[in-house]
This record gives C-alpha cells, sequence and structure tokens, in this order.
C-alpha cells in the first residue's frame, strides 16, 4: 500500500491492529513487572505516538491517570531528543510529576520506531514503581525533593546500550534495588515488544509510514467527539465538593462549559496548594478530568489524541489542582481521583440520566513497609496492597462494591501480599451497610484487617481520604459510610501520614460505600429483601 492510499475498511483495520499492537505492549509489562501493584493490580500503561507526538493508540489495560497524562508526555521528551537525533535503541526515561504522571514513583520510558530506515513512530508506556527512595509513597513531605530520586528526560539506552552509570544511580537510591531495576527493564522490553509489532503490521500492509493512519485516527476521533459534544445542552454549570485534605478540609470547585463543540473545565475557586503531598500536578488533573468526561459524554469513542483535542482544563496556579515545582506530590491521587466526581457533579445538571452519584473514587491503597529477615537483596518489604470502597449509584443500576473507579486497578489478592511480605491478612470482607440507601444503592466498601506475620511491627504510609467528608447520595439517596482506619486495640489513627502498627496489634480498614441515588423508598423490595439475606443490610436507613 505504500503507493496506494488504503481505503476506509483498510485503515479501519489498521486502525484495530494498532489497538491490538499496543495491547501486547502493555501485557508484556504486566507480565515481566517486579512490583506487584502492576502486575497484580495493573498499575500502567502504554501507547502509541506519531512523529508529532499525538497519542494514536492506548491499551485497554491501564489507568486513566498514567495514560491521559503519558498522552503529552511524549511531546517533553521530542522537544528534549529531537527527532532526527534519535537512532534505533535508543530508549529515554523520566519521572517528572510535571512532565509525567503527577509523581516520582511513575517512570516513564519513551522507544523510538524505525522502519526501512526512517523513525515512523515511537511507544511510551509508564508503570509504578513501589520505592524510588525518599520518605516513600506516602503525604508527608513538604517539598518534592524529599519523595525520592528525580530523573530529568535523560536517555537510558543509546543504539541499545544502557547507560550504567544512571542504572546504579537508580538502583541506589531506592530499598528494593532489585525490584526498581527489574521494573526498568520490563518497562524498557514492552516497548521494544510495541516496536517489533508494528514493523511487523507495517510489512504487512505494505506501509512507509504511519502519517495517513494517524490523520484518520485523530480526524475521525475529533469528529466523533464533536458529534457527541453537539447533541448536549449548551452552557455552563458548576459543582463543588470538600474532602478531608491533610490537615485541613479541601475546598474543590469546578465549572464545566458545553460550547462550540468542545467541553471545558475550569478549577478557579479550588483550594490553595498543600503544604504536604496531596497536590495535583496540572497533568494529572487534566488526566483524570477528561476521563470524567470521557465516560460521560463519548464512552464509546476510543482514546487519543483526536478524541482529547475538544476536552480542555484550566487550573489557576498554585492552586491544589495546579501545584508547581517544588511541591510535594507523591500522594497526588488522593485528590486527582475525585475529579471525575467534580465533572460528574457539573453534568448532573445537564444530563442527569447518564451520571452516578458520588462514589469512593480515590484508591485506598494500603501502602506497607518494615524490615525482614530475608536476604534477597532488598533494604526490608515495600508493597501497596490495593484496596477499593465503593462506586456512586447509577441512574438504573446500583454502584459497584469494593470497585476501583475511576482508576480502573484491580486488587492486590491476598495470598500475593502475604508471601511477599511478613504480614497476615486476618479478614477481608465487604462492609455491611456501607452503600448509600437509594432507590439505586451506593456500593458497598470494604474490612480489611491486617497484622505482622512475626515479632516485628510494621508501618503504614496512609493516603486515605473520605473519612471526614464521606461520598454524598444525589436526588434523596444517602451518603455512603465513611472511611475507618483504626487499630483492632481501639486506637484510631490518622487518615494520612506514616504510622507504626504494633507487632500484637492489628490495623483495621473500613473503606468508604457510594453515594445513593434517589428515595430509599422507591427500591424494590425484593432487592431489600436480597440484601438482606446476603447481610449487606442490617438496619434501616437513618
Amino acid at each position: 500500500m505504500a503507493n496506494t492510499a488504503p481505503g476506509k475498511i483498510e485503515l479501519q483495520v489498521m486502525w484495530n491492529r494498532l489497538i491490538a499492537v499496543v495491547e501486547e505492549q502493555a501485557q508484556v509489562l504486566l507480565r515481566t513487572a517486579f512490583s506487584p501493584i502492576v502486575r497484580e493490580a495493573g498499575d500502567l500503561s502504554a501507547g502509541i505516538f506519531d512523529r508529532q507526538g499525538r497519542m494514536l493508540a492506548q491499551a485497554v489495560t491501564g489507568t486513566p491517570g498514567h495514560v491521559n497524562s503519558m498522552a503529552e508526555a511524549v511531546k517533553h521528551f521530542i522537544a528534549r531528543f529531537p527527532l532526527d537525533t534519535m537512532k534505533a535503541g535508543d530508549i529515554y526515561i523520566t519521572n517528572d510529576p510535571w512532565m509525567g504522571t503527577g509523581h516520582l514513583n511513575d517512570f516513564v520510558l519513551t522507544t523510538p520506531c524505525f522502519h526501512r530506515g526512517r523513525l515512523v513512530g515511537l511507544f511510551s508506556c509508564t508503570s509504578h514503581l513501589m520505592d524510588i527512595g525518599g520518605l516513600g509513597v506516602g503525604p508527608d513531605a513538604t517539598d518534592v525533593f524529599m519523595e525520592g530520586l528525580y530523573i530529568p528526560h535523560l536517555k537510558l539506552a543509546d543504539e541499545g546500550r544502557f547507560d550504567e552509570t544512571l542504572m546504579a544511580m537508580i538502583r541506589a537510591n531506592t530499598r528494593l534495588p532489585i525490584d526498581t531495576e527489574g521494573d526498568t527493564y520490563s518497562l524498557a522490553a514492552c516497548n521494544d515488544v510495541g516496536c517489533r509489532r508494528l514493523v511487523e503490521m507495517m510489512e504487512e500492509f505494505d506501509l512507509d509510514d504511519l502519517d495517513g493512519l494517524a490523520d484518520h485516527i485523530c480526524g475521525r476521533s475529533e469528529a466523533a467527539v464533536m458529534a457527541e459534544i453537539a447533541a448536549l445542552p449548551q452552557g455552563s454549570w458548576s459543582y463543588e465538593m470538600v474532602v478531608d485534605g491533610y490537615d485541613a478540609p479541601v475546598t474543590l470547585v469546578a465549572t464545566t462549559t458545553v460550547s462550540g463543540g468542545s467541553i471545558h473545565v475550569d478549577y478557579t475557586g479550588t483550594g490553595p496548594a498543600s503544604g504536604r503531598g496531596i497536590n495535583v500536578p496540572h497533568a494529572y488533573t487534566t488526566a483524570y478530568t477528561v476521563f470524567g468526561l470521557g465516560c460521560a459524554v463519548a464512552p464509546r469513542i476510543p482514546n487519543n489524541a483526536g478524541s482529547l483535542r475538544r476536552l480542555t482544563v484550566s487550573a489557576p496556579p498554585n492552586t491544589i489542582l495546579n501545584a508547581l515545582k517544588p511541591a510535594p506530590v507523591a500522594s497526588r491521587h488522593i485528590v486527582g481521583q475525585m475529579l471525575p466526581d467534580m465533572v460528574f457533579g457539573c453534568l448532573r445538571q445537564a444530563i442527569p440520566d447518564r451520571v452516578p452519584a458520588e462514589g469512593t473514587s480515590c484508591l485506598w491503597n494500603i501502602p506497607l513497609r518494615g524490615r525482614t529477615n530475608d536476604a534477597n537483596g532488598n533494604h526490608g518489604f515495600s508493597m501497596a496492597a490495593t484496596s477499593n470502597g465503593g462506586t456512586g449509584a447509577r441512574p438504573t443500576k446500583d454502584g459497584l462494591s469494593a470497585t476501583a473507579y475511576p482508576s480502573g486497578v484491580k486488587g492486590t489478592p491476598v495470598e500475593i501480599a502475604e508471601s511477599l511480605t511478613p504480614t497476615v491478612f486476618w479478614r477481608k470482607e465487604l462492609r455491611p451497610n456501607s452503600g448509600g440507601a437509594g432507590r439505586q444503592r451506593g456500593g458497598h466498601g470494604q474490612v480489611i484487617e491486617i497484622g505482622s506475620a512475626g515479632d516485628e511491627p510494621f508501618q503504614v504510609l496512609a493516603a486515605f481520604d473520605r473519612i471526614d467528608h464521606p461520598p454524598r447520595g444525589r436526588d434523596g439517596g444517602l451518603d455512603g459510610a465513611p472511611g475507618v482506619i483504626r487499630l483492632a486495640s481501639g486506637t484510631v489513627l490518622r487518615g494520612k501520614g506514616l504510622q507504626t502498627v504494633p507487632a500484637g496489634d492489628r490495623l483495621v480498614l473500613m473503606t468508604p460505600g457510594g453515594g445513593g441515588l434517589g428515595d430509599p423508598a422507591g427500591r424494590s423490595a425484593d432487592q431489600v429483601a436480597r440484601e438482606t439475606a446476603d447481610g449487606l443490610i442490617t438496619r434501616k436507613p437513618s
């Protein structure tokens, strides 16, 4: 097809093939990663970009916080390393929170792909590395330099030869040198597989470049999103939410404007940047905002540069949603993952039948750290067991229980957590009465109880929210149950910050439930009877 322009059907086949290529890219990362938060929970992203830095396809496997912020990250690599300087076998790396995916624990690797001697595109991927030094992946730091190793845009490999000095620096600045080095090579391998599969595809279709296909993908996607936006009511709607914050509540304010084939979300009125690591770089704010918009407005349109072009975001500098360097940002997910709920709160005033009530939203990750006697090359253990609360009730269905929306990661299996750390998960079950009552009920949270497997204490890097300000119900639906963090002995712990669990005690977490939707009196008797029989309801709503 190098000499004949492909038709629409051929272009569609090639577009689908690209999606398959990047999904295989992501699966390589999933299967080779050392960090359990990647290989068990899927905290990663993978995608292919054209020579302009436009994202053409993203893997189905992955999180929107990674994918939609990585969508802009490749342009920063191209600005730092012009295309005409790139060579086959080169690999570039960064974990810059403001030019990557929002905090230092995410490494972003970008690899140029060559076909018939010409650079035709770039593959990029990112995953969460469990430890990159500093205070750890918690909100206690007061600037980004306390949060770990900061890697600017650097060349990791030059024509296939890895920079051993850089790799030595990475190994020396982590409590988990084995895992961190392994994860870096895993990221490089997944891009390499993507490059090989793309070349095979281009040979099969006799393509010299991706330019025509890229224009088709971006143009068709943008037109499809514009058509969806044109069917919406035009206007502006505002919404406000208060979340727990670090040492004081944080107010989030959004105004969503639908106009002229575009949607813009502005966060003017949102509270100032925090002195602790719950701040959100603008790239991450954009990522979760446009994800929320996409879910409500264009859920069936593939995610790429074209479909994202008509969705824009602004936030005043030095607010918590546009924190500037060197603000601490390690736990940026706490506030950032609330943003789809902010979008839904605005859009419920325009399209109430397409958006849910508020949910837990932010992950209740359980970062555990401590000493171990294993001689495995690491310095103690550090692992985040992913867990989730309930999502908000939907217009025609209940919310989902113990489900990570909007992040999309899976929960860490208890067996994996116990095999990798000297801990015992004594309890992990749904939390009765936690989903907000309503015509449609909010999803239920969980009860999780964790203790030491030996005589050593362990630390929890708490980064939890929805404790003082639970998910709100809608249209007469009741609020979800607030989150709880305490010791089994009765001591109430702080929702955020590094704390110690004594060896003879246990950490008890109760994740929040989602808000209900509609008058609880409108719920069918059969549904109530089933929930009562299952033990999920033990009392009447109040």
